[in-house]
């Protein structure tokens, strides 16, 4: 255990013995790793300033180090062969160094592997618009963008450009032709890079995530322009997705906004990581929107409040709210009650549903085996 303090790979190969997503490594205290949702310290005396210093900067260039003393915080990915890729984000924090490892996923996972809704693989076949992809930081997000992208290369012959920070999963070219550009390492920024992009013939644009005005403008008009364009927002779901797009705006420009996105976009997935019940591990739990005429409508209209009732009403379309998924998890025991009321919009939305639920799942576990009547002997 030892080595753990002055081993980075040390570390990481601990890490992935314990099938930990994350390690946390800070000074003054052990490094905390995150197993099945949980964080769990090691059982090693705490690193000093020096310690983790050392830990960290095994993780970065020369040239991301120089980075980091002058930004304050520097993000990269990392892979060592025999121990697997990593994304870093590295940060002072009261004027002392910390850092967030997350392991990446060695292969691109299939779509239909994730926990999506179905409806979610149709995302592939779009032609132009704007596809969001919403959470929390660690909710799989550039995961479920990885596999829809995968899927794309996989069956289309398209050109397309990643802009990301860092660059998470890596493609290479199967039907499509595909390139990724890594900001800080390839490009200043994520508006250069996409600006930049646009030159370049693309069918398809990958922004890792829309962090400023400039960004959101340039991809809300790219996919105006006959671009197909993903993206990420770090919002709870659908409706909040719109009205923080929308907001970034000058209000003099809002209406306008509304108007641009009631046709350019054309779906928005919600996703959350959940501490599955049945086994260790976690499960997706996901919304999503596909933009109908009368949800375009209300987009354009302003009436953020009334999509909610547009989603849980559009299952045919494939559609589905988070608080159905929940209670479907629930249902399917994959989720446990107290995990599905603290992940809903609002409890009250789904009590009455897991109460239903309930009774149906005790209705089916004291259904007879045989109901039917047996033949009378004839004597």
């Amino acid at each position: 255990m030892d080595d753990i303090r002055t081993s980075i790979k040390a570390l990481l190969r601990e890490a992935n013995e314990k099938d930990s997503s994350d390690i946390h490594i800070g000074t003054d205290i052990a490094p905390v790793l995150r197993t099945n949702g949980g964080l769990v310290p090691l059982e090693v005396p705490p690193l000093n300033a020096e310690e983790t210093k050392f830990l960290l900067f095994q993780l970065l260039t020369p040239g991301q180090q120089k980075f980091l003393e002058e930004h304050r915080s520097v993000d990269c990915a990392v892979g060592f062969p025999e121990i697997g890729r990593y994304r870093v984000h590295i940060y002072y924090q009261k004027m002392q160094l910390s850092g967030a490892v997350r392991k990446l996923a060695d292969t691109i996972p299939g779509m239909d592997t994730l926990g999506l809704p179905p409806a979610a693989a149709s995302l592939a076949e779009l032609k132009m618009g704007l596809v969001l992809v919403t959470g929390a930081t660690g909710s799989g997000k550039s995961t479920t963008l990885a596999a829809i992208i995968d899927l794309i290369n996989t069956n289309f012959s398209h050109n397309i450009i990643t802009i990301e920070d860092p660059i998470e999963y890596v493609h290479y070219g199967k039907k499509s032709l595909i390139n990724q550009r890594e900001v800080y390492s390839d490009v200043p920024s994520f508006s250069d890079a996409l600006r930049g992009a646009l030159r370049a013939d693309p069918d398809v644009l990958l922004v890792g995530e829309m962090r400023d005005l400039d960004t959101i403008r340039t991809a809300i008009m790219a996919a105006e322009t006959g671009h197909l364009v993903f993206s990420t927002l770090h919002s709870r779901d659908a409706t909040s997705s719109l009205t923080r797009m929308i907001s970034v705006f000058p209000p003099e420009e809002q209406a306008q906004v509304r108007q641009q996105l009631s046709v350019s976009l054309k779906a928005v997935i919600s996703q959350q990581l959940l501490k599955r019940a049945d086994k260790p591990g976690r499960v997706l739990a996901a919304e999503l929107m596909m933009v109908t005429p009368a949800i375009s409508n209300l987009i354009r209209m302003g009436k953020q409040e009334h999509i909610y009732m547009a989603i849980e009403t559009g299952n045919k379309l494939g559609m589905q709210t988070m608080e159905q998924c929940l209670v479907n998890l629930y249902q399917a025991g994959l989720i446990d009650r107290d995990t599905a009321l603290q992940s809903a919009k609002s409890a009250t939305l789904i009590e009455d549903r897991l109460a239903s639920a309930e009774k149906e799942i005790k209705n089916q576990k004291h259904v007879p085996l045989h109901t039917h009547k047996l033949p009378r002997r004839s004597h």
